[in-house]
């Protein structure tokens, strides 16, 4: 059976130690030995369970969502430009010329199901 291999890595518990373990990755990362590809795997791991637990998550885009919302509803451009104000304000809109109205929000929320939040890009 082969030796075990100790693998030493920061745990991360606050924002110092995550600081810390990022520090330790950049050292590693010149590394060549088994042992140092180890640690920096696990440290990685552990850095990105950090980020995705402590990291608040990015909103997304209110246009990306429109258009994300068209996809899946199979929704072409003539539905939403009648509840967006017709073809022109849709191509506005989509073409990010021109900001969405509370009324289109409200529109897009009640008929699309996509949150006031995304649409607000709050």
């Amino acid at each position: 059976m082969g030796a075990v291999m100790k693998v030493e890595v920061i745990a991360i518990r606050n924002e110092r130690d995550y600081r810390a373990a990022k520090a330790l990755i950049e050292s590693l990362m010149r590394a060549e030995s088994p042992e140092a590809v180890a640690r920096l795997r696990t440290q990685a791991l552990l850095v990105s369970a950090w980020e995705q637990t402590n990291s608040p998550p990015v909103p997304p885009d209110p246009i990306e969502a429109i258009r994300f919302r068209m996809e899946q509803m199979g929704l072409g451009a003539k539905e939403l430009a009648t509840l967006l104000g017709g073809r022109s304000r849709l191509s506005e809109v989509l073409k990010g010329r021109r900001r969405l109205s509370l009324a289109m929000i409200r529109r897009l929320n009640r008929h699309l199901h996509i949150p006031a939040e995304v649409l607000l890009g709050v």
